[in-house]
Order: C-alpha cells, then structure tokens, then sequence
C-alpha cells in the first residue's frame, strides 16, 4: 500500500480559473506515473482531492480558497420537498449497474449532454477519445450506474467506490428530459447507494459559493465541508 508521504506532487502553472472569471488557478496534482491503490486514492478524497481520468487533483491556488471539498453523510442526508418531488418524478426509471460505457449509445448520450448543457466548457466538443480520458479509471474501483426508462438509457452515473464512501465523478444524461432533474435524481440515487453499501459518505467534488454552476451542492443536508483540513458539518 502506497503510504501519503510516498507521493509526489506537481503544481501546474497559474491559468484561467473555469469557475470564476478573471481569476487564475493552480490545481496541485499526483504524479500520473504513481501506483495508487484504492486505499490511499480513499485517503486522498479525505483529504479533498478528486479525480478526472487518470488524475488526482486539488485545487491550489495562493489566497483563494473558494473550492471547498464537500461531502454528504449519507445515513444523516433528509430529502427536501423538492428532492422527495424528484425522487417520484423519477419513481419509473430502472437503475442497472453496466459493465462499461464503450458502447455507441452510452457515447451518444453524452455526446448529445454536452452539446446541449457544455458548450462553454473544457469538454466541448466532446471526442471519443476525450470521452474514454476523462471517465476511465484504471484503479477498477468505477462503477456505471445507468438508468432506463423501459428500454431507452436516459442517464449515467459515474461513481468510484472507495473505502470511506462513494465518490460522484459525472453525470450525463438526455438533455430533452429537463423536467425530470436527472442531475439531481442521480446524486439522491447514489445518496441511496451509499447507504446500501453501508459506506458513509457521498463525496461531491468542490463547492464555490459564487459560481452558479456549483450552488446545487449545497442543496443536500446535511453536509460537510472541508474548511482548514477539517471536515465540518452545516444543518
């Protein structure tokens, strides 16, 4: 087992924050050539880091602290009205677990989700290669969550399974159900899962409080927050 103060780190140089404008980010990152196993990744997301692909990174970046790791302890989460109104919207929808997300039509669907929601983001145009680099995972720790209506695949959730919880990687589902919340639907299902695999916690990436885009997560209570390398919790 690979131990903390075994790895290597690297800073990128300052570039273009993705989340707020006119600001510069550094993101601190595990060097990729690292053997990490799931025990030390499960240490690492205690410690606020994430994954994208096969990289292992938290934000770094001098005086701003505007991303804050957050995490839902899932046996204390209670569904809002709203959330329990999602739940029954989507009471139709099957989920199953799929092997993998190589097929055409798990592609399709993401190809269709970012064209239509991500147009100004890093991801577009999406690629298949681009697609595989950011939702792979050779720790073999990933699992994908689909859910159906009937037959018809409406969303993806791509989900680590660490030692001390479930990590909520992305998303992606068919842009022409806007009704039903699917965004939100997915992490109450892996809230849910979570408390079926009896693993504590739903990690759900940074939180920035002036970013539009990230607000949602603050809509799942309780929640902890990662402030000064501790996890603390808000009603």
């Amino acid at each position: 087992m690979t131990t903390l103060s075994d790895l290597k780190v690297f800073t990128t140089h300052p570039h273009q924050c993705s989340y707020l404008e006119e600001q510069q980010a550094t993101t601190l990152f595990i060097d990729p050539a690292t053997d990490l196993d799931v025990p030390t990744y499960s240490q690492l997301a205690d410690a606020g880091f994430r994954r994208s692909g096969p990289h292992i990174y938290r934000p770094n970046c001098g005086d701003c602290n505007a991303c804050i790791s957050v995490r839902v302890p899932v046996a204390e989460f209670k569904p809002s009205r709203n959330q329990r109104k999602i739940i029954n919207r989507n009471s139709d929808l099957k989920a199953v677990e799929i092997d993998n997300i190589q097929s055409d039509e798990c592609y399709q669907l993401y190809h269709r989700y970012i064209c239509a929601r991500h147009r100004d983001g890093d991801m577009y145009p999406p690629t298949p290669e681009q697609y595989e680099s950011f939702l792979s995972n050779e720790l073999g720790n990933t699992r994908y969550f689909g859910l159906f209506q009937d037959s018809k695949l409406v969303a993806v959730a791509v989900t680590d399974v660490l030692e001390n919880g479930l990590s909520a990687i992305y998303t992606f589902f068919d842009p022409d159900h806007s009704k039903r919340s699917l965004g939100s639907y997915a992490i109450l299902w892996q809230i849910k899962k979570g408390i079926e695999l009896e693993l504590p916690y739903l990690y759900l990436g940074y939180w920035i409080k002036q970013c539009q885009k990230m607000s949602y997560k603050s809509d799942y209570r309780p929640l902890q927050l990662l402030v000064n390398n501790r996890w603390v919790s808000i009603a």
